[in-house]
């Protein structure tokens, strides 16, 4: 470990999977983070485990769709650690169960599902952190989380348009805000994966059809992707090293995005 992240206040939603993987590597990097979900108990656990790891951790429950709850969970991350430098968005869902689909299919419920918890919490966060960061007047970095099908679809197992459609307001936005914040040091960027095995995509790794296909989609994973495959560069993204990399959309894929 290099200690990128010593003296670093990273705050990161969610606390299975993608964020689980980050906050981890974030803490053994040195940095002090701040874990916010809507599972206590999941957001619980991991502070408490990274702090057993000789690490400083600390976490908040919060619905990221809620103004209210998630300006309530920055406050108290600046509180606890003095400031906030940096910020992974991985919280989000398949609104599948709501109704997301084929637009044919799609119900209204399952459309506003989706932007609501992958568009609109990601608002919300960055806001709030934005905030934060201006106030304490030494820039920071923010990452958002997008998705492979925002850009390269697969109408045959994976017709979620409201995801997609989330998704891709998820990037936009992100260009948008990186250039008016640029002058303010600070930098905004985008993850855009393939199929990653987390607790979201349970349904997709139980389908032998659907794992067939990922094994030709994704060709240098040879399947499904790992947490740890995106945690080098969520962190380089996070890190100086990426000091001059602002408003960018890194597909870590597997090869998803050529296919």
């Amino acid at each position: 470990m290099t200690g990128r992240f010593e003296g670093r206040v990273c705050l990161v939603t969610g606390s299975t999977g993608i964020a689980e993987a980050a906050a981890r590597a974030l803490g053994r990097e040195g940095g002090s983070v701040f874990v916010v979900s809507r599972t206590a108990e999941h957001a619980n656990a991991l502070a408490d485990s990274l702090t057993a790891d000789g690490g400083r951790a600390s976490w908040r429950a919060a619905d990221l769709t809620q103004e209210a709850e998630v300006e309530a969970a920055v406050v108290a991350c600046a509180a606890e650690f003095g400031r906030l430098d940096c910020v992974y968005n991985v919280a989000g869902i398949s609104a599948r169960r709501f109704g997301d689909g084929p637009l044919h299919e799609m119900t209204l419920v399952g459309w506003e599902a989706a932007i609501s918890a992958n568009a609109t919490s990601t608002f919300l966060v960055c806001r709030a952190a934005v905030r934060q960061m201006r106030k304490q007047g030494s820039g920071g970095a923010l990452l958002n989380m997008s998705s492979a099908l925002a850009t390269s679809p697969e109408p045959r197992h994976f017709a979620t348009a409201g995801y997609a459609a989330s998704k891709g307001a998820v990037e936009a936005f992100s260009r948008s805000i990186a250039a008016y914040y640029a002058e303010a040091g600070i930098r905004v960027n985008v993850i855009a994966p393939g199929l990653v095995a987390t607790p979201m995509s349970e349904r997709a790794q139980a389908d032998s059809e659907v794992l067939a296909f990922v094994r030709q989609r994704q060709p240098l994973a040879g399947g499904v992707l790992q947490a740890d495959d995106l945690v080098g560069t969520a962190l380089y993204l996070l890190s100086d090293d990426a000091r001059m990399v602002t408003g960018q959309v890194v597909a870590v894929d597997g090869g998803w995005s050529l296919g």
